[in-house]
């Protein structure tokens, strides 16, 4: 619920946390993904219901433009 709607959250996932959890829970590690641009913008560790997610294609990398000289 917390990362639902307009709040939903791309995380690139790193890890999984060996923490203690919830029957049908989980520890993610991973990096905060901007769905625009496809860079990370923060490290996260986010405690997730396992059925609450989906899998998703990554946004497109961003490529960077060479200057001419």
């Amino acid at each position: 619920m917390q990362f639902g709607g307009d709040r939903a959250l791309w995380l690139r996932v790193t890890a999984i946390g060996d923490w203690p959890a919830y029957d049908g829970w989980v520890w993610l590690i991973g990096y905060v993904i901007n769905p625009t641009d496809g860079q990370a913008s923060a490290k996260r560790e986010v405690f997730a219901q396992i059925t609450g997610l989906q899998r998703s294609t990554p946004p497109p990398a961003r490529t960077r433009r060479s200057r001419g000289v």
